[in-house]
């Protein structure tokens, strides 16, 4: 999707399009990047079109929202997801390996710091899961990173306008 048609469901469908699209980004769908979503929203909230806190939230909750959807994925589903995933690409064990022991070494912390680093932030929802993370330890976590990832780049588009998002896309 580019920025035309991200601006486009914005106009037409107001504060949905934000929570919406966003929530689709959390859920780690391709075509919804975080760096050109969330500074379009910063930048209506500086014309006007909801307010910045507004914004804020609405981002926030579709996070969380999307974040616990692939939590649960992950808790109940995960282990099969992964077992036939390793029979069909059995060198990319590792790598997944790694990943569970960071998310099992770090826990709430790796979730937080996670949020925070593109590309991983949506898919740490899903080994946290998997390893049945305690979902009040895993929500506390990604509210918290979700809330700085978002705060920084809403923040960006609300004080920094079209040039930022410029920078991000």
């Amino acid at each position: 999707m580019d920025l035309s048609g991200i601006n486009g469901y914005f106009q037409q469908y107001g504060a949905v399009a934000v929570f919406v699209i966003v929530l689709l980004e959390y859920c780690n769908l391709p075509g919804f990047p975080a760096g050109i979503i969330m500074p379009l929203a910063g930048i209506w909230a500086a014309q006007g079109n909801l307010s910045f806190w507004t914004a804020i939230g609405l981002s926030v909750a579709a996070g969380l929202l999307g974040s616990v959807i692939l939590y649960g994925i992950g808790r109940f589903g995960g282990e099969v997801f992964l077992s036939a995933y390793l029979r069909r690409f059995p060198s990319h064990r590792g790598g997944i390996d790694r990943t569970l022991d960071a998310v099992r070494r770090r826990g709430g912390w790796g979730v937080f710091v996670s949020k925070l680093i593109p590309m991983v932030r949506t898919i740490i929802s899903i080994p946290a899961g998997v390893l049945k993370m305690p979902l009040q330890k895993y929500l506390v976590s990604s509210l918290a990173g979700i809330f700085l990832w978002n705060l920084v780049f809403v923040g960006a588009g609300y004080l920094g306008g079209e040039a930022v998002l410029q920078y991000f896309a």
